[in-house]
């Protein structure tokens, strides 16, 4: 299988270097030149499969170039060992007869980013060597909170690789903070900016496509990759767990086999619902895709009138990884919608990057309609969700699955649709202390610092806090640097050790 770029569709190159590269040279995205296609045959074969083997089953699909058994031993390492807690690294789990929950926040770092953040690093030194790329890859991250984290452990002491994460230094969760400038590791570097995600990721994408930092990267036997969901790499594998929750819900007789179900992502990227996007594209019995936003609710609004317009106001929210206005994997989504037309996304790009909007033909406005329904809820609504779903129905969730149930059930009373459901849970409650305790306390806190508000929560609910979070307590923060957002370009260099 083939890549062509969004922007180029003359571009044509193998998985391996799409992944190498993580994003093209003129600023598009990779995307497969055709989607493979599943039968009932193939998803009745998952029943009886671990995780594992289900990964391997799709992951061969798209990834051509690698055989089953390099993806297997892949899987193995990403999805074995002990590295997820439980029998299973991305359960279905069953609120109430109706709320089917999918929990993707069982591995390393509590947050669904470790579902794809764990296998990438096999893929990208993989993908590396069957080019012949002998430069050291530097992984350069933007994050709003979880994809750090999990790209600096995945990526902690890689043998090739070196990584470096900016996130914005007032819109991340002080647990996230603390993940990541803590981070050990050889090859790591974290750096806060002034400024919010978007800044982070625009900054980021800008110094991928500047040539002149290319050419020095190079000379000094560098190259850039990308570990955010920009990269094929890291988006791929997110396709897995929505094949993996659809056999699971047969076999949990939530739904019968070749019956569809509707799939509730809260996003601010687009990366992970896009992901759900890809798995009905193949096939996967899917009737509608419900995008759950927070307060910043471009995609929300894009999805009901075909107009994205990310000049508006920004809000700093208690779910924070979707305080997002540049939904970078959108971009993905229209290049299908417009049929592969590579002139379509580089005319709407343009227009995002100088007037910061763009509208859709007619057209990609009714398929986005046709496939997608949207919604969002503010903080209070989402303080709401949580306390009454643990007060009626004994589940404990993070401000981001709160911001996903509230718009799945918004979407119930303006339906009546009964299509099985399951719900994307992204994040630990813990991940969130302050906020979800706050929620639970209607704001009588007793606790003044993170982790005494983490054995707060604990004593209230007796859900125990993993343990990967609660050993952070003590520990001193290795990197504390701040920068602006115009000097991004400079700290890649200083901590290169090129400067």
């Amino acid at each position: 299988m083939l890549y062509t770029s969004t922007r180029n569709h003359e571009v044509k190159i193998s998985a391996a270097e799409a992944i190498t590269r993580g994003i093209s040279e003129d600023g598009g995205l990779f995307v497969p030149v055709s989607i493979p296609a599943i039968d009932r045959a193939f998803l009745e074969s998952l029943q009886n499969k671990d995780y594992i083997e289900r990964a391997v089953s799709v992951l061969r699909l798209f990834l051509e170039d690698f055989s089953e058994e390099e993806l297997r031993r892949y899987a193995q390492g990403a999805y074995g060992g002990g590295k997820f807690s439980g029998s299973v690294p991305a359960p279905v789990v069953s609120a109430d007869e109706h709320l089917n929950i999918l929990e993707l926040w069982h591995g390393p770092t509590c947050a669904f980013k470790d579902m794809a953040l764990q296998i990438l690093p096999y893929l990208l030194t993989g993908s590396a060597k069957k080019i012949n790329n002998h430069n050291k890859i530097i992984i350069l991250v933007a994050t709003s909170g979880d994809t750090g984290k999990a790209a600096l452990e995945g990526f902690r002491d890689v043998e090739g690789t070196g990584i470096l994460v900016f996130y914005p230094v007032d819109g991340v969760s002080p647990m996230q903070k603390l993940q990541m400038t803590t981070q050990k590791g050889d090859n790591v570097g974290v750096c806060a900016i002034r400024g919010n995600f978007d800044d982070a990721q625009s900054g980021v994408k800008a110094i991928f496509t500047d040539p002149a930092i290319k050419e020095k990267l190079l000379k000094n036997g560098y190259v850039f990759s990308s570990a955010n969901s920009i990269n094929w790499g890291r988006l791929v594998p997110q396709i897995v767990y929505y094949f993996s929750a659809y056999a699971d819900m047969v076999s949990q007789k939530k739904v019968a086999m070749g019956d569809p179900i509707n799939i509730v992502v809260p996003t601010g990227n687009f990366g992970n619902i896009l992901a759900a996007y890809y798995a009905k594209r193949m096939g996967l019995p899917v009737n509608k895709l419900i995008c759950a936003s927070n307060a910043n609710n471009v995609l929300t609004e894009f999805i009901e009138t075909g107009f994205y317009d990310r000049n508006r106001k920004f809000y700093t929210t208690i779910s924070p990884s979707m305080d997002i206005l540049i939904s970078s994997n959108l971009e993905r989504l229209l290049f299908m919608l417009s049929d592969g037309d590579d002139s379509v996304i580089r005319s709407l790009y343009a227009s995002l990057a100088e007037n910061g909007t763009f509208r859709v033909s007619d057209a990609v406005a009714a398929k986005v309609k046709e496939l997608f329904a949207a919604g969002y809820c503010d903080d209070q609504a989402t303080k709401e969700t949580i306390a009454r779903l643990f007060r009626e129905k004994g589940y404990l969730c993070d401000t981001h699955t709160a911001v996903a149930v509230h718009v799945y059930e918004s979407y119930l009373q303006k339906t009546g649709d009964q299509t099985p459901a399951v719900i994307a849970s992204t994040a630990s409650p813990y991940k969130f202390s302050a906020s979800v305790l706050d929620a639970l306390t209607d704001g009588s806190i007793r606790s003044e610092d993170e982790f005494s508000m983490v054995h707060e929560l604990e004593e209230k609910t007796k859900v125990p806090a993993p343990e990967q979070l609660r050993s952070l307590r003590g520990q001193t923060p290795r990197f504390t640097d701040v920068c602006d957002k115009t000097e991004m370009s400079e700290k890649v260099y200083q901590m290169l050790g090129l400067a």
